[in-house]
């Protein structure tokens, strides 16, 4: 029998939300290593949740969360994981917090154990990767959409993740910064990738593996 290399697994995943129903009914979902995966689905079709089970940040009503061979339960289980999980939230407002846009990127590493010199350090290189290092003094809440994004993205990769998981990033961006954003993910080594999108035709290329979120089940489709 083959050892199941599975880096994210959800089974008979249920959760509903309290006043509004069933959201999840019975979901299950594996992500391995090399996966680049495409979620589809309407608004409110469970997506979101979906990715929040994933790390803890909602405990689902029955199911069971394994998190790279290990079943996660309670939230000291969660921790671990999250370091090696970068989770890109629909809202960049939802992922940034501090005075500026250093203090922002550089909060992850910090919390990894790095010095404030290392940690100044990776998030630089990070922000010039992405071509906004002009923004690192600049208070998060005074950018522009766009440019909110790209320094939401860059606290995420700063943690030097394995496995993304990017909620809607590309939504109200115009096509140059589309075509910029999916370049940045191309070319970062990644584990696995898990993308929800509205905008399967700009991720063709990034992702080998698509799946539709319907009615609370999720299910591959071609």
């Amino acid at each position: 029998m083959g050892y199941d290399l599975s880096l994210i697994e959800l089974k008979d995943i249920r959760f509903g939300y309290p006043n509004c129903g069933q959201v999840l009914s019975g979901v299950n979902f594996k992500v391995r290593k090399g996966d680049r995966i495409a979620l589809l689905g309407g608004n409110g079709a469970g997506k979101s949740t979906l990715f929040h089970i994933i790390l803890g940040l909602l405990k689902p009503n029955c199911g069971t969360v394994r998190l790279f061979g290990k079943k996660c339960v309670k939230e000291s289980d969660f921790h671990e994981p999250r370091t090696r999980i970068g989770l890109l939230f629909q809202d960049p407002d939802d992922q940034l917090f501090s005075p500026s846009v250093i203090e922002d990127v550089s909060f992850g590493p910090l919390n990894l154990g790095l010095s404030a010199r290392e940690a100044l350090d990776v998030s630089r290189r990070c922000l010039k990767r992405l071509n906004i290092l002009h923004l690192e003094k600049r208070v998060p809440y005074e950018l522009s959409g766009g440019e909110k994004r790209l320094v939401a993205l860059a606290t995420v990769l700063a943690m030097k993740p394995r496995v993304l998981l990017l909620d809607e990033p590309m939504a109200g961006l115009e096509k140059k910064a589309v075509d910029r954003f999916v370049s940045i993910i191309d070319e970062t080594e990644l584990d696995a990738l898990v993308i929800i999108t509205h905008m399967p035709q700009f991720v063709k290329g990034l992702v080998n593996k698509s799946f539709l979120m319907e009615k609370g089940k999720l299910r591959e489709v071609s």
